[in-house]
């Protein structure tokens, strides 16, 4: 059921040549982006606006959707918490646990929008990780989440045949239904420029950027602003992570109340073709208490209600 790996990505490029190189189906890419959730109603603007549960990721995870709920979020997006393993869904987890995760979501009257998967043991051979992040697509599916967030890797020993793996399984996730991002997260994949070089590269129609602006600062120490670093991501981005930055290295940051300027960066990727898609909050002011972090929760999604109406 695995797709061909392209012959460009199964060459046995060098790291400097795979990220790089060109890709002959770059021209395409921008055109055939996943179409966004039906079910639980968009905003105005056609944008998703959703919450992770990274913010109370000190919780069970069910708290965390308890928390988006009350603070009027449609969408949802899994994470971390306080469980089996801080990533909710790894290549541990069974297709029934993810499918029961998936009901928490829609019995709070939510939709799973996306889920972040973490490692897929891609250090341990190409074929373990292909294998690895099948699993994480079966679980995807099973949950009923159209799309799997992925951070890349920090080896660099690890970078070519990390995207081997995501080539070699992209056709294995539309089958699904399911679309992979990977998100500016250091290392080879610190900027939009560095992301855009992996897509084209990989050359996968369900396979994008996930734009994250507080980790445009965060990675460069807070000398790259993700103004000026979005256009890079033009025709790519598949959803954002709402993340702001406070200096010298801190991202749990209520957005809005830090160095991101969020109109900008969406005005800005609105004009590369970012018209729809989810928009997720991933990061808020840290806190204790659950309560307390539902309510900056609220004051998330109001602020993003209001940047999407302009």
């Amino acid at each position: 059921m695995s797709t061909r790996i392209s012959k460009e990505v199964s060459s046995g490029l060098s790291r400097r040549r795979f990220l790089g190189g060109p890709a002959a189906a770059a021209g395409t890419l921008a055109l055939a982006r996943i179409p966004v959730l039906r079910g639980a109603p968009e905003n105005p603007a056609g944008f998703q606006i959703g919450c992770y549960t990274r913010p109370w990721d000190q919780f069970d995870y069910k708290v965390a959707l308890d928390g988006m709920a009350e603070a009027g979020y449609k969408y949802a997006g899994l994470m971390t918490h306080k469980g089996k393993s801080w990533v909710i869904v790894t290549t541990e987890t069974t297709p029934e646990e993810a499918a029961s995760m998936g009901e928490e979501v829609r019995r709070r009257g939510m939709e799973l929008s996306s889920i972040y998967v973490g490692n897929f043991a891609v250090e341990k051979s190409i074929e373990a990780g292909i294998a690895g992040l099948k699993r994480l697509i079966d679980n995807c599916a099973a949950a009923r989440s159209p799309r799997i967030l992925i951070s890349g890797t920090g080896k660099d020993a690890l970078v070519e045949a990390y995207y081997k793996v995501v080539a070699e399984c992209c056709d294995y996730a539309a089958a699904n239904n399911i679309s992979i991002s990977v998100k500016p997260h250091g290392g080879s994949n610190a900027t939009a420029a560095q992301c855009r070089k992996i897509v084209e590269t990989v050359g996968k129609k369900n396979f994008g950027m996930w734009y994250d602006p507080g980790n445009i600062f965060f990675y460069s120490e807070g000398k790259i602003d993700p103004v000026e670093d979005v256009p890079d991501a033009h025709g790519l981005i598949m959803g954002m992570s709402i993340k702001d930055y406070k200096a010298p290295k801190e991202v749990m940051v209520t957005p809005g109340t830090g160095l991101v300027n969020f109109r900008e960066v969406l005005r800005r990727a609105r004009q590369g073709g970012f018209t729809r898609g989810p928009l997720i909050v991933e990061c808020l002011d840290r806190s204790d208490s659950a309560a307390k972090i539902t309510a900056e929760a609220r004051k998330a999604r109001q602020l993003l209600e209001e940047l999407t109406r302009a």
